[in-house]
Order: C-alpha cells, then sequence, then structure tokens
C-alpha cells in the first residue's frame, strides 16, 4: 500500500511528477526485462504455430506410409441391391455374381394361449448346434415368460401379440413370437414346453408343433454364385447378408435376391491418390514458406537517415534451420536411387518444394507400383522428420517451446519482483518528501514567529 503524501503543499514543488520521473528513471531494468518478454512471447507463439503445421504434417504422412494408403479404389456395382466397399489396396478386377438368396432371421409363433401351461413357466430353447438353454418365469402369466426369455441368453427374443378372446371363457388369448437374435441358419432355434432333463427324456413338447402354432419365417444364410453355369460355378455363403472380403480387401452386402448375375468393379482411384499427394506436397510448401516468411531479414531507413536492418523471428535460429532441413531433405531425396521429381515432387529454388500434377499422373499411368512405393517412402520419411520435431515434450522444436516458457516465467517473476522494489521505492521518496514538507512548515513557522517578534521589538524601542 503506498504511504500518505503532502504534494507540495509547503514547497510548491510538484512532488507526485518528480517521484514518477525518479521511478521511471529507476525502472530502466524492469522495462528491459519486460521487453525481453514480449519478444520471447511472440517467439513461443511463431514456434507454436509452426510445430501445429509441422504435427499435423507428420500425421497426414503417417497415414500414407504403407502401400495400402496410398492405393485408394473405387468400386461399382450394376445393381444397386448389391452394394461393394473396398479398402486402400484392395485388388484390382471385377466378378460377376448371382444372389441366390438373402440372410433371414427364424420367427415362430406358439398357439393362442390365456396363460402358461405350468406354474411357474418352464421352457427350454435348443439352437441349430444342439446346445440347450432351459428358461423358468417367475409364473404362469404370459408377460413373466416374455421377460424370462428376454433376460436370458438363449439367444432369442420373444414378444405377446394379442390373439383374440375365448370363444369358450371370454378370457384375452396371446400368442408369443420368438424371434433369432441374429439371422443365419446358426441362428436357427426350437423351443419345447419343459426342462432340459424334459427334452432330453423325449417329454418336453415343442411349441411349433401345436395346432395354431407355426413357424412364420425360417432362418437362412444368404448365398451368392459365382461363376454361375460354369463349370466352376460356386456358392458363398454368410449369415449376415454382408459377405467380407469376397473380393481381397472388398466387402459385398445384399439386399435381394435375383436370377441375374450382378457385376461388381473395383478400380485405382487415380484421383484420390493424386490429391492425397499434393496435399503432402503442399503441407510441406507451406511449413517451408512460413520459415522463409519469419527467417527474412528486412532494412530500412530510419528517422536519422540511417539504414535499419531487422531479422525475422525465425532469423539465427537453428532449431527452426534443423527442422527445415530435415523435412526438405526427408521429402526431396532420391529413393532407390531416383529422385522424387520423376513422380512430380519438385523442390525449388527458392528452397520448397511444389507438385507437379501432370508428372505424377504420367508416372502413375505407366508404373504405378513405382508411384505407390516411392511416395510411401518419402511419406515414412516426413512422417519421421516431422516426429522428430514436432513430438510432444520429446521433439526438438516442442522441447525449445518448453524451455522458452521457463524462461518466460522466470522473467516474469522477475518483473514482479521490480513490481515490489519499485512500490517500496515509492513509499520511502512519498515519505522523504512529506517529512520535508513537514520541515519546511515548521521552519515557516518558526520565522512568521521571529518575524512578529522583530517587529514587536522595532515598536516598543520607538516609543
Amino acid at each position: 500500500m503506498a504511504s500518505f503524501g503532502i504534494d507540495g503543499i509547503i514547497s510548491g514543488l510538484d512532488t507526485a511528477t518528480l517521484i514518477n520521473a525518479l521511478l521511471s528513471a529507476e525502472a530502466g531494468p524492469q522495462r528491459i526485462l519486460t521487453s525481453k518478454r514480449t519478444a520471447a512471447d511472440n517467439l513461443i507463439t511463431a514456434w507454436q504455430s509452426l510445430n501445429t503445421k509441422i504435427a499435423a504434417l507428420t500425421e497426414r504422412a503417417e497415414g500414407l506410409r504403407t502401400d495400402t494408403g496410398l492405393q485408394p479404389r473405387t468400386v461399382t456395382s450394376s445393381n444397386p441391391a448389391v452394394t461393394a466397399t473396398a479398402k486402400d489396396g484392395a485388388g484390382i478386377g471385377d466378378l460377376s455374381v448371382v444372389v441366390s438368396s438373402v440372410a433371414r432371421t427364424q420367427t415362430s409363433v406358439t398357439a393362442a394361449m390365456s396363460a402358461w401351461d405350468t406354474d411357474p413357466a418352464v421352457l427350454t430353447v435348443r439352437s441349430a448346434s444342439g446346445e440347450l438353454t432351459e428358461i423358468t418365469a417367475t409364473g404362469a402369466e404370459l408377460d413373466a415368460v416374455v421377460a424370462a426369455v428376454n433376460t436370458s441368453d438363449a439367444g432369442v427374443r420373444a414378444t405377446k401379440v394379442a390373439a383374440g378372446l375365448d370363444p369358450v371363457t371370454g378370457e384375452a388369448l396371446h400368442r408369443i413370437q420368438f424371434t433369432a437374435a441374429a439371422s443365419g441358419a446358426d441362428a436357427a432355434f426350437e423351443v419345447f414346453a419343459g426342462s432340459a432333463a424334459d427334452l432330453t427324456a423325449g417329454t418336453a413338447a415343442d411349441l411349433f408343433t401345436r395346432p395354431g402354432a407355426a413357424h412364420v419365417r425360417t432362418a437362412a444364410d444368404a448365398v451368392v454364385t459365382l461363376w454361375a453355369g460354369t463349370a466352376a460355378e460356386q456358392q458363398v455363403t454368410s449369415a449376415t447378408n454382408t459377405f467380407t472380403d469376397l473380393l481381397p480387401g472388398v466387402d459385398l452386402t445384399v439386399s435381394a435376391a435375383g436370377p441375374d448375375p450382378v457385376t461388381i468393379t473395383v478400380a485405382a482411384d487415380v484421383d484420390t491418390q493424386t490429391t492425397a499427394a499434393e496435399e503432402l506436397v503442399g503441407a510441406l510448401a507451406q511449413i517451408f514458406t512460413e520459415i522463409a516468411a519469419r527467417s527474412r531479414v528486412t532494412s530500412t531507413i530510419g528517422a536519422d537517415g540511417k539504414a535499419v536492418v531487422t531479422g525475422g523471428l525465425f532469423a539465427g535460429e537453428s532449431t527452426v534451420r534443423d527442422a527445415s532441413s530435415r523435412l526438405l531433405t526427408a521429402a526431396t531425396a532420391p529413393v532407390d536411387g531416383r529422385s522424387p521429381s520423376e513422380i512430380g515432387i519438385v523442390i525449388t529454388r527458392d528452397g520448397t518444394v511444389e507438385f507437379d500434377e501432370e508428372i505424377f499422373r504420367e508416372a502413375l499411368a505407366t508404373d504405378p507400383n513405382r508411384v505407390t512405393a516411392t511416395l510411401a517412402a518419402i511419406a515414412g520419411r516426413v512422417a519421421e522428420a516431422g516426429a522428430a520435431v514436432s513430438a510432444p515434450k520429446t521433439g526438438l522444436l516442442s522441447a525449445r517451446i518448453t524451455g522458452e516458457q521457463d524462461h518466460v516465467k522466470d522473467i516474469g517473476t522477475q518483473i514482479a519482483e521490480w513490481d515490489r522494489r519499485l512500490e517500496s521505492r515509492r513509499e520511502t521518496l512519498q515519505r522523504t518528501y512529506t517529512a520535508m514538507e513537514v520541515a519546511l512548515s515548521r521552519l515557516q513557522s518558526q520565522q512568521s514567529y521571529l518575524t512578529s517578534q522583530l517587529a514587536s521589538l522595532a515598536t516598543s524601542s520607538t516609543a
């Protein structure tokens, strides 16, 4: 807290301005520290911007460093009832299939009833593989049966469906619909009234053979026929409507059966591959451009007519130069003795790179495997160089940023200490000038007293 001061009441001095001037002179070191902190903050911001771009480049290159990552595919179908997806690197070619059937889930329904015929209800589900699951409900109520089935691991779901009134008793009747939890022949099931022991003993009745019960839909696999009508004809089945890797890396999904062949065609996606290469080179060029712009030295004429040379934030920064050199080498060094310029990655006179789409597409058409391998190798080198620079904590630039941030914190501590020191100095000066004003006030009072006494003596002597 600043002490109270008397601002020149007696002396007439502007002590507040005088104190501020003295403190301003003494605060010279603090201003230097503040200037250093501002410069360091600006440098950190520039480093962080560059580091973010290099980290993004590293992530992009990492996704392209394998051959499959650089082999995008397009896939088409001659019938919308058959769709296909192709992974990067999938085999190129075409295949004709006939969709013989689609996958179905079994749905079966019981006869109409008002309640289960035993209390509590006991039933057993037998799977297609012969596994038995015994289910015991909390009572004979159909809601209890449905709840017990749906909380079991029998692989079926149950639903109670209204079925009118009993013509004799007038009671409400319901059926229980059982549906397989999955499609395909292996998900088929049977349901018996009775325990697993009863089923083994042959005394448990099949619920769906009772009068009024029925199998509404039977379980079935999806089936596609390859090379239909030839000696090589072959059927492929799937429990779902999706056939995984029917061609290497190609998944087929069917939605309807039909007698006509459907042709699936897988081709190289040249446009996507070209875009991937262009974006990688573009990201590199953006980084080199930023480094060059922030490293540029400019010269202007000052007010005194002399030249003033100003270096960019990165001028003289060895870490940034090292990062730039690593990335440029990774992008432009030969691969298997051949220059990347042969696939359209060209180094320019000003130390950056550019992408020549025409050269890239020509090379891709002539030797796609070499282009893919070359680009994968370049992407791998760029990913490694980028990680060495931008990896959190361990990257060269990341570590430099952390060190500079610690330095800024230290400068901030010194500035805060100067604030306390200057405030203490202000209090001291205010006390000094206040004491001076008080002393002058006393002297002025004494002077007035002596003047009045002298005047009194002079009056007495003349009388």
